[in-house]
């Protein structure tokens, strides 16, 4: 699928393009893209090590296309988009990213498939780093930079190039993409309300599990009970009835711990990440692991070195006391899993927001504001601006200002403030010694900056 041909990416800095245009780079195709972000001058540092891969960037205009090339765009991409219609103009073919994943996906050998609402891009990194200890030597398609795999060459390590035997990567069901891909092995985390009704989403993971050799299912889930009647299932949780069986959780100041029973055998788990949720991310992965050829063991010791991944309750630093936290929470099943993890330990939060979109607003806000009012402890306190919005015609009618009305019905505390800047000026008058101040959102790369600006702001104070 890579070696000899020629990719243009449109939208090549997006958190799925980026990894698979250097997954098939490093397999032997040319590559070259653009993107608007880098046009508008954010995130220039992303960029600028896209380009010392050997990336060629074109502006977003329609002069980067060429004759000979597979045009690799989102299927949301309109094609009025100036690169999209001088593309169409040459004639070229086009995939979508899904469709370039899934073929790569589907040629390797073992193909290991994480789906689910939550915790698809922890237990896609969980998995590889098992399998890379493991000598297994994967490739990871992942939507989030791991950081085993980062450093100063690396620094935006979505992706792992490894043998074509095995390959793993997360696998979306918003947009039902996940129906193209046929997995060896078929995770799914939870299912919960986000981008489609639970119907839809019990059909596409239902189908997606069915396909597997194996099924790896969250026994402790309700929405997936459906899931669990096949013959290839494999079951994870902290319930009685798990094949992959967890108890003993503890909360941990520097991440969590656990037991798990893998045929009959018992091991200690400890973690470097917090919150019943991640340790439930690592049951699935040791069970995924498992079922395409590592040991229970290799599993549980590879975990006890995973750093995690970028932007999943990633603590950015102290400062004076006050301990900001960057975090990918964005649908309702994100936000309660983060706020659970919050409540373990003391201290009070103090939570910035901004949506991912107004049509995410409009499917999903009565959820959030359920999730943000039941999470919340007292003393907690909300700080929502407007949502993410790089231009077009989506409908704004409802933003950020709905969502905090209702948040403050259901009894906690949040404020609405449009801007950013202002949220995080109000944040830092209040932050005190002992709090935490967490990030929270997606779709946009600028929001781990931010955080650290506030880190920055908060080691100025005398």
């Amino acid at each position: 699928m890579a070696e000899n041909k020629s990719y243009f990416f449109c939208g090549i800095g997006g958190s799925g393009m980026l990894p698979l245009a250097m997954i098939v780079a490093a397999r032997g195709a040319a590559v070259s893209g653009s993107d608007r972000s880098r046009d508008q001058g954010r995130t220039p540092g992303k960029f600028a090590w896209l380009e010392d891969q050997g990336i060629a960037f074109y502006p977003q205009d329609g002069s980067g296309p060429s004759a000979g090339q597979i045009l690799v765009a989102s299927a949301a991409i309109e094609d009025s988009v100036p690169d999209v219609a001088a593309a169409n103009a040459l004639g070229l073919p086009r995939m979508t990213r899904a469709d370039l994943n899934a073929a790569l996906f589907n040629a390797a050998g073992r193909a290991i498939g994480v789906g689910g609402t939550s915790g698809k891009s922890t237990v896609t990194g969980m998995i590889g780093w098992i399998l890379e200890r493991a000598g297994k030597k994967p490739t990871v398609m992942n939507g989030a930079v791991m950081r085993n795999f980062s450093g100063d060459d690396s620094p935006f390590a979505s992706a792992l190039v490894g043998d074509d035997a095995f390959y793993v990567s997360e696998v979306d069901e918003s947009d039902g993409s996940i129906a193209l891909y046929a997995p060896d092995v078929a995770v799914v985390t939870n299912i919960s309300l986000d981008h489609k009704s639970l119907a839809e989403l019990h059909q596409l993971f239902g189908d997606f599990a069915a396909k597997a050799r194996v099924a790896v299912i969250n026994a402790d889930d309700a929405e997936s009970a459906p899931l669990l009647s096949g013959r290839n299932v494999v079951t994870f949780g902290f319930g009685d009835s798990a094949t992959v069986r967890g108890s003993d959780f503890e909360a941990l100041p520097d991440g969590c711990c656990f037991a798990v029973r893998v045929d009959g055998t018992a091991y200690q788990v400890k973690l470097r990440m917090p919150g019943r949720h991640n340790a439930a991310n690592a049951l699935a992965a040791i069970a995924a692991a498992h079922a395409a050829g590592a040991t229970a063991a290799q599993g549980v010791e590879a975990l006890a070195d995973f750093a995690g991944l970028a932007r999943r309750y990633e603590v950015l630093g102290q400062a004076n006391g006050v301990t900001v936290i960057d975090d990918f929470a964005h649908n309702p099943d994100k936000v309660a899993a983060t706020l659970a993890a919050v409540a373990e330990l003391p201290g009070r939060a103090l939570l910035f927001f901004q949506p991912h979109g107004y049509g995410p607003l409009r499917q999903m806000g009565k959820e959030l504001a359920a999730s943000f009012a039941s999470g919340m402890r007292d003393g907690d306190r909300l700080f929502v601006c407007d949502p993410v919005y790089f231009g077009g015609t989506v409908d704004r009618s409802i933003g950020s200002e709905a969502l905090v009305a209702d948040i403050v019905a259901g009894g906690a505390d949040a404020i609405h403030m449009t801007t950013r800047a202002n949220c995080g000026a109000a944040m830092l008058d209040e932050a005190k010694p002992g709090d935490r101040i967490l990030i929270l959102g997606a779709r946009d790369d600028t929001l781990t900056e931010f955080g650290r600006e506030l880190l920055e702001k908060l080691a100025l104070r005398a």
